[in-house]
């Protein structure tokens, strides 16, 4: 028999040799390899672990891309905002928060007119009992705390909370304080004094607990930071409000809190009838409902906000978000989310 010819040889070494092709039949097979039962379990292992690794790694760079330790979520406002805003350069290392809250409204505007009821927007059962005096005297403690300090900022805290006055109780006690020339005691003058850097306002909380957290969170606003040790001063009959549930209900640490109480130069049976008051219609109540939120406690803050006022704080501090939307069912169960505070225990 004859030898078959070099371009029949299935394995010729010709250059005009075709490279074999992926046939239908060969990608078939490689598809049903990858469906088998264990490949294709492993396979969606693998696929799913990748995903984790990812997720993981992406909210690691979430929450700490922002400065440490005190931002724990990564947020930027708006470049609306943003270009109005330039913060005092001196503010930004301050620490200490001092929070002087509201009680009334002051509608004067020179010293003689500071403990004249006719120029406070009171409730009823404020007038009378020294209470003007007491809250004079709140703001010139507060004012003399921050003076001391110079780590301290100073924040009246109040809303618009009368519907007969057109301003708020913290910028009320602000003029005040600048009327009494409080802030440059060694001032001949108060016409002229410059304005004092370390002390702002606070405008929109309608009670207690509000003047704490958005205290906490003004001072955000104007140091970019949060604070490391909150002085507040108030009544001393509201000292366990403050110190037990208030304080508790924002889970800011005991070692770095501080209440100063000052009482009205009330009489006994005056005095008395304060505690029981702030007892049933402050105390008590919260004891109940941790964050106000609820039935008693929310009709006390709707009837506080005639001008329906509502504050920045979801912007400019948004580490506290949870704790501000916080209102469980439960309504004595704590906050459990991360809060800027975390670190002071």
């Amino acid at each position: 028999m004859l030898p078959s010819p070099v371009s029949s040889n299935r394995r010729g070494t010709s250059q005009h040799t075709r490279p074999r092709s992926f046939s239908s039949s060969n990608l078939k097979r490689a598809f049903s390899l990858l469906r088998a039962r264990s490949r294709f379990t492993n396979l969606s292992i693998l696929l799913l672990a990748a995903f984790g690794c990812i997720s993981f790694l992406y909210n690691l760079a979430f929450i700490f891309s922002s400065s440490p330790p005190y931002n724990l979520l990564a947020y930027t406002p708006p470049p609306s905002i943003l270009a109005t805003i330039a913060r005092n350069s001196t503010l930004e290392n301050l620490s200490h928060l001092v929070i002087v809250p509201g009680h009334a409204i002051w509608a004067g505007t020179r010293q003689s007119e500071v403990l004249d009821e006719d120029w406070w927007t009171l409730e009823e059962y404020q007038r009378g009992g020294g209470r003007i005096a007491a809250f004079v005297d709140h703001v010139k403690r507060g004012v003399e705390i921050t003076l001391k300090d110079d780590t301290s900022l100073l924040i009246f805290s109040g809303g618009q909370t009368r519907l007969q006055s057109t301003t708020t109780e913290a910028e009320s006690y602000m003029r005040l304080a600048s009327s009494l020339g409080l802030f440059y005691p060694e001032s001949e003058s108060i016409r002229h004094v410059p304005y004092f850097p370390r002390a702002t306002t606070e405008t929109y909380a309608l009670d207690s607990y509000q003047n704490l957290l958005f205290s906490l969170a003004r001072f955000h606003e104007i140091t970019g930071r949060y604070p490391i040790q909150v002085t507040v001063v108030g009544y001393e009959m509201k000292r366990l409000r403050f110190e037990e549930l208030h304080r508790a209900a924002l889970r800011f640490p005991a070692t770095h809190f501080e209440y100063i109480g000052i009482e009205p130069p009330a009489s006994k049976e005056e005095s008395e009838s304060a505690r029981i008051g702030e007892f049933k219609n402050g105390y008590a109540p919260y004891k109940v409902d941790l964050y106000g939120c609820h039935d008693f406690l929310l009709a006390k803050r709707l009837a506080r906000n005639p001008f329906l006022r509502f504050h920045s704080y979801h912007t400019s501090a948004p580490e506290l978000r949870g704790l501000l939307e916080w209102c469980p069912d439960d309504a004595t169960m704590v906050y459990d989310g991360p809060l800027p505070w975390d670190i002071y225990e």
